[in-house]
């Protein structure tokens, strides 16, 4: 790095900082004094005149450089990097949002943040079927083309991203903390491996904790980073609605996973169903909503298929499923009394069978072999 790059470097990192200096006021400042260099320079008078309290005022005049030499050490480490709004790295997408982050730090590769990316988020004490279905979604948008972006939480966040690794997709996790941290946690493994194939980013510096506050600014970044935002399970009060309510004010795309009116999860999805979200049955339903939209896919080398390439193949269990099913409509317990499985277990093979198109429910709550399955 050069040493005028170094020396801006240093400048932005002083401005993320600096205590009390948001993103909205970072930015005013930027287009009134032009660099961050030039902001740090510009003396008192010229903050008070862009709204800067006298905190901000004495933040910036004393700059915590120690705390910055840490960060630079943090940066001259393998795969970690810095994104400013002036980097021509930084996520189109995110940049149209109201406060947008002054720069984000990652752990992983960057190029990933340019690419289409879809969210999948949920509660964090899911239902089995609830983690089975953000599971089985997640990996066929990231066969489809998406990098799946989500919050590195317990539960269908974890899920997510653990299903897309599997699949060797690419997946992007959007954190609370600062990155030399991993929170909650458990998830200590699942971020080492997301960091070596994904990305793991954040707008806070090394060091920050997991303070309440620091979550919903993380969720207004997973949901600015993607073109739309599907729900899998949530209460009435979660996380993931603020998620969604931020997606719909960004003016994205919100999907919600109907349940069962007798379970708690199912109601926040609901709620957003009713307040404009898309029903979705299958991730069909998705790619037909952003066909649209959709202008670039996915980089090759990270596993990523069209849906016409997946491959068609299916486990036995699956294709003693699909005979069992014969070539009429049937019912979840007619199959359960014929292969001698749970309840749960045939719900869960059917859905994966219904995402690869290979069945349809139909209105009566039965289930049919799709035309292309009739003829085989």
């Amino acid at each position: 790095m050069s040493t005028d790059a170094a020396e801006t470097t240093r400048a932005w990192l002083a401005l993320i900082r600096a205590p009390g200096l948001g993103p909205g006021l970072g930015e005013r400042l930027l287009q009134h004094l032009g660099s961050p260099e030039a902001v740090l320079a510009a003396g008192r008078n010229a903050w008070r005149d862009t709204g800067a309290e006298e905190a901000v005022c004495d933040a910036l005049a004393s700059p915590d450089w120690q705390a910055v030499d840490g960060d630079l050490h943090w940066l001259e480490q393998p795969g970690h990097h810095l994104i400013t709004r002036t980097d021509s790295r930084y996520p189109e997408l995110l940049g149209e949002i109201p406060r947008p982050p002054l720069a984000l730090f990652v752990n992983g590769d960057p190029e990933l943040l340019g690419m289409t990316q879809f969210a999948v988020v949920g509660s964090r004490n899911p239902t089995a079927g609830g983690r089975e279905h953000a599971r089985e979604f997640s990996t066929y948008l990231a066969r489809a083309g998406f990098v799946i972006t989500s919050g590195l939480a317990l539960g269908i966040d974890g899920e997510a991203h653990d299903a897309v690794l599997e699949a060797e997709g690419a997946t992007v996790a959007v954190t609370g903390t600062g990155l030399d941290r991993v929170y909650p946690a458990r998830h200590h493994n699942l971020a080492r491996r997301i960091a070596a194939t994904g990305a793991l980013v954040s707008e806070f510096p090394p060091g920050t904790q997991a303070l309440p506050a620091n979550f919903p600014r993380r969720n207004r970044i997973i949901s600015g980073l993607c073109m739309g935002v599907l729900v899998v399970e949530a209460a009435r009060r979660s996380g993931s609605l603020i998620t969604a309510r931020l997606a719909m004010e960004q003016g994205r795309e919100v999907f919600a996973l109907p349940g069962s009116i007798h379970n708690p999860l199912a109601r926040g999805c609901h709620a957003l169903i009713r307040q404009g979200a898309k029903l979705v049955e299958t991730a069909d339903d998705i790619l037909e909503e952003l066909a649209p939209q959709i202008t670039s896919a996915a980089p090759a080398g990270h596993g990523h298929t069209s849906p016409e390439s997946t491959p068609t193949a299916l486990d036995p269990e699956y294709e003693t499923l699909l005979q069992a099913m014969g070539y009429e409509p049937v019912r979840i317990d007619t199959l359960v009394e014929r292969l001698g499985l749970t309840p749960e277990t045939v719900s869960s093979m059917l859905l994966l069978l219904e995402l690869r198109g290979l069945i349809e429910q139909l209105p009566s709550g039965t289930y049919s072999r799709t035309p292309s399955r009739q003829t085989e």
